[in-house]
């Protein structure tokens, strides 16, 4: 593809110009009714057919009176990401190229283990931040997703793994994570109403114990997400001194170790049952020595804490390799010893560059001028349906 036809396809508008529902809160789905002159129940019937069912077609909304679902679909939509490419590993990590209306595109991947099933949710198409040992930091930032983006990742995941009829002692996704493409806390607003969308008990109802949010340290907003959703935490830590953190994590010269550990600190309802995760790659010669894991334990100590050690991931172009396996377990020790949970990640899904670190898609960032015609266009089809002022903006 061209650069011209690449660019064509990021900015041609929907096909399909009525509005889409998923992404609406419960509030949000009552002004739906309100406008249209409906029973105020109906908002909480409608929910719960699509997030709780999983439902994409609005003849399957018994409850409902056939002329309202025939209003429905017409004025509305209900439709997942287009699926670009899926591909499966060989030890059964599936990956997920995902469209979105606007031509823009993002990855997810689920990790099966055991009884335990991860899905790894993007945040932004692209990357803000430009850390070094980071395949999705080498694409250039081109738009937060939305709530509708976010949550339409785990919708997919339940449709594609066929855990909407399953019941939930038997689904197949178990856990979700923030840790796929982008910084959740540079679209912290969006972020937020997507996480308390996944956790409603009204509708996909998945525990705020199995919704982990992983930051690079956008320290300002730490204690937010954490009282606003009361979902675990996680840091992409991977140094332990402001020189070498400034080198591999960037972020970190805005927000230096000082800031960051405060924040984590002050963390709403941090305690042995709810610990952080600091996340630490496995560079060699790097950040993996002996002195290094004393200084992390130095740096930990007195914060409930759990120590995901990661070997690195390798991918096109990267300058780093993977520590030794010898100087991993050595490096694993002094943290066990110390007291802390220090469990050295199995690399999943490395043969479709769906493991940590790997992430990324073709998406190319648009000029400020196209970006206003495409909101334009949108903003235009919302209000002829008066859907417009529902719809959160993007941060």
């Amino acid at each position: 593809m061209t650069a011209t036809a690449a660019h064509r396809a990021v900015i041609s508008p929907a096909a399909d110009p009525r509005p889409n529902l998923i992404g609406l809160d419960r509030g949000e789905m009552l002004a739906v009714f309100e406008a249209m002159g409906e029973a105020k129940f109906r908002a909480k019937q409608l929910f719960q057919w699509i997030y709780n069912r999983g439902v994409v077609d609005f003849d399957r909304m018994t409850n409902m009176s056939k002329p309202l679902r025939a209003v429905l679909a017409e004025r509305f939509r209900m439709d997942r990401p287009e699926i670009v490419k899926h591909q499966i590993s060989e030890d059964g990590t599936q990956k997920w190229l995902l469209r979105y209306d606007d031509g823009n595109e993002a990855e997810t991947v689920f990790i099966p283990d055991g009884e335990r099933g991860t899905l790894c949710v993007s945040s932004q198409v692209g990357c803000t931040l430009t850390c070094k040992f980071c395949h999705t930091g080498t694409q250039r930032m081109v738009r937060n997703l939305t709530p509708a983006d976010i949550v339409s990742q785990v919708m997919f995941a339940r449709d594609a793994l066929g855990d909407w009829e399953a019941p939930s002692d038997q689904r197949r996704l178990t856990n979700i994570v923030f840790m796929g493409m982008g910084e959740p806390l540079y679209n912290t607003d969006n972020v937020i109403k997507a996480i308390n969308l996944i956790q409603d008990g009204e509708g996909i109802a998945l525990s705020k114990r199995r919704i982990t949010l992983s930051t690079s340290g956008v320290a300002p907003e730490i204690a937010r997400v954490g009282a606003e959703t009361g979902c675990l935490l996680a840091i992409s830590l991977h140094a332990t001194n402001d020189p070498l953190r400034n080198e591999l994590v960037p972020i970190n010269r805005k927000y230096p170790l000082k800031d960051l550990m405060a924040a984590v600190k002050a963390y709403p309802g941090l305690n042995n049952a709810k610990r952080v995760t600091w996340e630490y790659v496995m560079l060699k010669g790097v950040n993996d020595s002996e002195a290094d894991a004393r200084a992390l334990v130095k740096l930990i100590k007195g914060v409930p804490s759990k120590v995901n050690l990661i070997p690195f991931n390798g991918w096109p172009g990267s300058p780093y390799e993977c520590s030794d396996p010898d100087q991993i377990k050595k490096f694993a020790d002094i943290i066990w010893k110390a007291g802390y949970s220090s469990p050295v990640r199995t690399p999943r899904g490395q043969d479709i560059l769906a493991a940590c670190g790997q992430l990324k898609s073709d998406s190319q960032r648009i000029g400020k001028r196209e970006r206003m015609k495409m909101a334009a266009v949108q903003a235009e089809k919302e209000a002829e349906t008066g859907l417009a002022e529902l719809r959160t903006p993007e941060s």
